[in-house]
C-alpha cells in the first residue's frame, strides 16, 4: 500500500524528470545554435590552413590533412597586410578614444548641467546617429580637398606623408561622437545625482565634477562605446577609400580588399587575410568582454 511519503517521492522523482528533460532540451538548442554560427568561422578557418588543392578536393569543413596542411596563405597575407594593420592601429586609437571621451563629455552636458538650448542639441546628435555614410561621401571629399591638410602640415613631413589617415582619424572621430553620446546619456540618466549634488553643494566646477565622480563611474560605459567604435572604425572601408589617396597609407580593409582582388581564386590567402584583419578586433571583445556586458545592462 502507498504511503504519503511515496507519493511525494514520486511526484518529486517526476518532476525532476521533467526539469531534466528541459535542460536537456534547452542545452540541444543551443549547442545547436552555437555550431549554427561558428560553422562560417571554422570553415574559414580550415580553409586558411589548407593548400589550394586541399580546398579544391575536400569540404570546407574538412580539417586539413597533413598532405595538405600549409601556413603559407598566413605568411603571404601577414607579408602583404602588415603596413595596413599598422596604418590602422595609428588612426583607429586616437579616432576611437577621442570619440569616446567626447561623446562621454557631450552627454555629460546634456544629462547633468542645466542650460538653454539642450533639447536642440539632442535632436541634433539624433539625427547624426542616423546619417548614412554615403551621404556625406562627396562633401567630405571637398571639404578634404579644400583645407589641404597635407599643405598645412608641411612644416612637418612626417605628419604631412600621413595626413591622409589624420583626415580619416578626425572623420571617424566627428561620426562617432553622435553615437557615443546617445549610449553615454542612457547610461547617466540611471546614474544616481545625490554625490553630484553634494558636489557642487561643496563648490566643485562641473568639470572637476565630471573627472572625479562622473568618469569613474563610467567606466563599464566607455567599454562599450570604445569597443563599439573600435569595431566600427577598424573595419570601414568606405572612408578609407574616399580619403586615403597615397598606396602607403592604405589601412588594413583597403590591404584586404587587395589581397582579394589580386588573387581572386586563392581562397586559403583570402581567408588568413580576413582572420588577420579580424583578429584584433576578437581580441578586444574576449579581453573586454565582462565589461562590456556590464556597461550594456547598466545602460538599460
Amino acid at each position: 500500500m502507498a504511503t504519503a511519503d511515496d507519493t511525494d517521492q514520486s511526484s518529486l522523482a517526476a518532476h525532476r524528470e521533467g526539469v531534466d528533460g528541459q535542460r536537456v532540451a534547452l542545452y540541444a538548442v543551443l549547442g545547436g545554435l552555437i555550431l549554427f554560427y561558428l560553422s562560417p568561422l571554422w570553415a574559414g578557418l580550415t580553409t586558411a590552413f589548407k593548400t589550394q588543392a586541399g580546398f579544391v578536393s575536400t569540404s570546407p569543413i574538412v580539417p586539413p590533412t597533413p598532405e595538405w596542411f600549409t601556413v603559407e596563405a598566413w605568411e603571404i597575407a601577414f607579408a602583404t597586410m602588415q603596413g595596413g594593420l599598422i596604418n590602422s592601429v595609428m588612426f583607429v586609437v586616437p579616432a576611437t578614444v577621442l570619440s569616446a571621451v567626447l561623446g562621454s563629455l557631450a552627454a555629460y552636458g546634456l544629462t547633468k548641467l542645466s542650460w538653454r538650448g539642450q533639447v536642440g542639441i539632442l535632436v541634433i546628435f539624433l539625427a547624426a546617429v542616423f546619417l548614412p555614410y554615403q551621404s556625406v561621401l562627396v562633401p567630405l571629399r571637398q571639404f578634404w580637398s579644400a583645407v589641404d591638410l597635407a599643405g598645412l602640415l608641411a612644416f612637418a613631413p612626417f605628419l604631412a606623408e600621413r595626413a591622409d589617415l589624420l583626415e580619416l582619424t578626425i572623420t571617424h572621430t566627428a561620426y562617432g561622437i553622435p553615437i557615443c553620446t546617445i549610449l553615454f546619456r542612457s547610461y547617466y540618466k540611471t546614474m544616481d545625482d545625490d554625490m553630484i549634488e553634494a558636489a557642487k553643494i561643496d563648490g566643485a566646477s562641473a568639470l572637476r565634477i565630471y573627472r572625479r565622480i562622473v568618469f569613474p563611474l563610467s567606466l563599464p560605459m566607455f567599454a562599450v562605446a570604445l569597443i563599439y567604435q573600435f569595431t566600427q572604425v577598424w573595419n570601414d572601408l568606405l572612408f578609407a577609400l574616399v580619403l586615403i589617396t597615397s598606396r602607403s597609407n592604405y589601412v588594413v580593409t583597403q590591404s584586404l580588399n587587395e589581397l582579394q582582388g589580386a588573387m581572386a581564386q586563392d581562397y586559403n590567402l583570402q581567408m588568413a587575410g580576413a582572420f588577420i584583419a579580424a583578429l584584433p578586433t576578437i581580441i578586444i571583445y574576449v579581453v573586454f568582454g565582462r565589461q562590456f556586458a556590464k556597461g550594456i545592462t547598466g545602460a538599460s
